[in-house]
Protein backbone atom coordinates (compact mmCIF):
# COMPACT_ATOMS: atom_id res chain seq x y z
CA UNK A 1 0.00 0.00 0.00
CA UNK A 2 1.30 3.49 -0.63
CA UNK A 3 1.03 6.79 1.09
CA UNK A 4 -1.51 8.19 -1.69
CA UNK A 5 -3.62 4.65 -1.51
CA UNK A 6 -7.08 5.01 -0.11
CA UNK A 7 -7.98 2.60 2.88
CA UNK A 8 -11.24 1.73 4.63
CA UNK A 9 -9.04 -0.16 7.78
CA UNK A 10 -9.66 1.65 10.91
CA UNK A 11 -7.14 2.02 13.23
CA UNK A 12 -6.28 3.92 16.88
CA UNK A 13 -3.05 5.01 17.72
CA UNK A 14 -1.24 5.68 20.50
CA UNK A 15 1.66 7.89 21.11
CA UNK A 16 3.36 8.23 24.98
CA UNK A 17 6.54 7.15 26.64
CA UNK A 18 7.27 3.78 27.58
CA UNK A 19 9.37 2.92 31.20
CA UNK A 20 12.45 2.12 29.00
CA UNK A 21 13.14 5.64 27.97
CA UNK A 22 11.54 4.90 24.63
CA UNK A 23 8.77 6.65 22.78
CA UNK A 24 6.15 3.91 21.70
CA UNK A 25 3.27 4.68 18.78
CA UNK A 26 0.78 1.93 18.71
CA UNK A 27 -1.35 1.37 16.44
CA UNK A 28 -4.23 -0.86 16.61
CA UNK A 29 -5.95 -1.84 13.73
CA UNK A 30 -9.69 -4.22 12.86
CA UNK A 31 -8.68 -7.43 13.27
CA UNK A 32 -6.57 -8.15 15.99
CA UNK A 33 -3.67 -6.05 14.90
CA UNK A 34 -1.48 -4.83 17.10
CA UNK A 35 2.18 -3.24 16.34
CA UNK A 36 4.12 -1.44 18.84
CA UNK A 37 6.46 1.23 17.31
CA UNK A 38 9.30 2.00 19.63
CA UNK A 39 11.71 4.65 19.05
CA UNK A 40 14.47 6.49 20.90
CA UNK A 41 13.59 10.01 21.87
CA UNK A 42 15.86 11.69 18.85
CA UNK A 43 14.07 9.13 16.22
CA UNK A 44 10.75 10.21 17.38
CA UNK A 45 11.76 13.95 17.23
CA UNK A 46 12.65 13.33 13.66
CA UNK A 47 9.48 11.81 12.91
CA UNK A 48 7.60 14.35 14.94
CA UNK A 49 9.64 17.14 12.28
CA UNK A 50 8.47 14.82 9.02
CA UNK A 51 4.45 15.27 10.31
CA UNK A 52 5.08 18.57 10.65
CA UNK A 53 6.76 18.73 7.46
CA UNK A 54 3.94 16.44 5.94
CA UNK A 55 1.28 18.69 7.27
CA UNK A 56 2.34 21.56 6.07
CA UNK A 57 2.82 20.35 2.63
CA UNK A 58 -0.85 18.92 2.37
CA UNK A 59 -1.94 22.35 3.86
CA UNK A 60 -0.42 23.40 0.66
CA UNK A 61 -1.70 21.38 -1.87
CA UNK A 62 -4.93 21.49 -0.29
CA UNK A 63 -5.25 25.69 -0.21
CA UNK A 64 -4.04 25.45 -4.05
CA UNK A 65 -7.07 23.22 -4.88
CA UNK A 66 -9.10 25.10 -3.74
CA UNK A 67 -8.05 28.55 -5.03
CA UNK A 68 -8.11 26.92 -8.93
CA UNK A 69 -11.84 26.94 -8.91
Amino acid sequence: MGINKQSDIAADIQIGPTDQGMVRIYIEAEGGIELPLDFDPEEAEEIAEELRAAAEAAREMAGSRGKRR
